[in-house]
C-alpha cells in the first residue's frame, strides 16, 4: 500500500480533527478588571480521534485538557482554529460554524461525561427522566415505549438495572451515579464520547469498575456502523497508557509529545512527558498540585517548558520548537 493510499483511508476514519486551536481567557472578571491581562488555555493544538479509537490528553491541572473538550463542544468559543467532524453520512461539518438544528445534531453525537456525576445529575429527576431527557427532544424522534425500553436495556448494559429507573441520583454511590451519567450519553447513540477526568473522584476499587465498564463499551460497539471513540482526560499517565490507543502530553496549552500508548510507555522522549513518568514512580499526583507553572500567562517567544528543563539550551528559551514526526506516529514538540 503506498503511503498516498494509507493517509487517504485514514482520514476517512477520521471521526473529528482538530487544527491549530486557541483559547484564551481574561485574568480577571469585572467592570474595573485591568486590561489585557489573559490566560493562554490552548495554544495551537491539532489532533485527531479515528473510528474506535480512544485518544488519552494527559498533563498538570491547568494545562489546557478541559478547555480543548469544552471547545469541542462549543461549551467555549475558539478563538482561532479549526474543529471538522465526520457527519454519519460521511460528510464533514465545521463545528465553528454549527448553529441551531446543525449544532444541536452535532451534539447528539459527541457527548460530555463530566467528572462529579453528582453535579452533573439533576437531584430532582428519576434515573429514567434523567435518561430519557435529552432523547425526548433528539432528531431522532422515539415514542416513549421506545425509550423505556431503550433506557432499561441501557442501564443493564452499564451494570444497573431497569428496577433503578424510577429511583433518584441521590439513592446511588459515586461510582453508580457515573454508570447513570455514562447511560445518560448513550442513549443519544453517540460517535464520539469526552470522558473528563471520569474517575479521579472514584476510590481505586471504583475506577478500575468504571474503566472496565469503558473498556466493554468500546469491544460492543466497535463492529456497528458508526462505532463509538473516546477523548479520555486524565493527569495519571499510567492510566491513559494502560486505557489508551493514542496518547497527547500537554503542558501550556500545547501538545509536546504524542505517541501510541505503547510506544509513549517504552521510548517517551520529551523532558516534560520524563517528569510526568517520574511522578508516577514516586507515587506523586500531579491532579493535586496544580502547578504555576502549568497555565500560561504570556506568549512565550521560546519553548514553554525550557524554564523546567534540565536539558534547555539558549536557543529553547528564545525559539520556539516545531513539533516533528521522530517514528511512524511519534510526535515531538522538542530540539533533542
Amino acid at each position: 500500500m503506498s503511503n498516498t493510499n494509507y493517509v487517504e483511508i485514514m482520514a476517512k476514519n477520521t471521526v473529528i480533527s482538530v487544527s491549530n486551536l486557541y483559547k484564551r481567557f481574561n485574568l480577571e472578571a469585572g467592570f474595573f478588571a485591568p486590561l489585557g491581562r489573559y490566560v493562554y488555555a490552548v495554544n495551537g493544538v491539532s489532533l485527531k480521534i479515528d473510528k474506535n479509537e480512544t485518544y488519552g490528553l494527559v498533563g498538570e491541572s491547568g494545562c489546557g485538557k478541559t478547555t480543548i473538550a469544552r471547545l469541542l463542544v462549543r461549551m467555549y468559543e475558539a478563538d482561532e482554529g479549526e474543529i471538522s467532524f465526520r457527519t454519519q453520512q460521511g460528510n464533514i461539518e465545521d463545528v465553528r460554524k454549527l448553529n441551531g438544528q446543525g449544532l444541536r445534531r452535532y451534539r447528539e453525537k459527541v457527548k460530555y461525561v463530566f467528572q462529579d456525576p453528582a453535579r452533573s445529575l439533576n437531584p430532582r429527576m428519576t434515573v429514567f427522566e434523567v435518561l430519557s431527557s435529552g432523547a425526548k427532544w433528539s432528531s431522532a424522534k422515539r415514542d416513549p415505549s421506545t425509550l423505556r425500553g431503550e433506557a432499561a436495556a441501557i442501564l443493564e448494559e452499564v451494570g444497573l438495572s431497569a428496577a433503578d429507573m424510577e429511583r433518584r441520583p441521590a439513592e446511588f454511590s459515586g461510582g453508580q451515579r457515573q454508570r447513570i451519567s455514562i447511560a445518560r450519553s448513550l442513549m443519544m447513540r453517540p460517535k464520539l464520547l469526552i470522558c473528563d477526568e471520569v474517575v479521579s473522584a472514584l476510590d481505586v476499587s471504583i475506577q478500575g469498575q468504571i474503566l472496565n465498564l469503558l473498556q466493554d463499551l468500546r469491544s460492543r460497539r466497535e463492529s456497528s456502523i458508526s462505532g463509538i471513540s473516546f477523548l479520555f482526560i486524565t493527569h495519571d499517565l499510567r492510566l491513559a497508557c494502560y486505557f489508551c490507543d493514542r496518547i497527547g502530553v500537554m503542558y501550556q496549552g500545547e501538545i509536546m509529545e504524542e505517541a501510541p500508548a505503547r510506544d509513549l510507555w517504552q521510548n517517551h522522549l520529551h523532558p516534560y512527558t520524563e517528569l510526568l513518568f517520574s511522578c508516577v514512580q514516586r507515587g506523586d499526583s500531579l491532579h493535586a498540585r496544580q502547578s504555576s507553572q502549568a497555565t500560561s500567562l504570556e506568549v512565550s517567544g521560546g519553548c514553554s517548558f525550557a524554564a523546567r528543563c534540565q536539558y534547555a539550551e539558549k536557543r529553547c528559551l528564545k525559539e520556539k520548537p516545531g513539533i516533528r514526526e521522530t517514528n511512524t506516529g511519534h510526535l515531538l514538540r522538542c530540539f533533542r
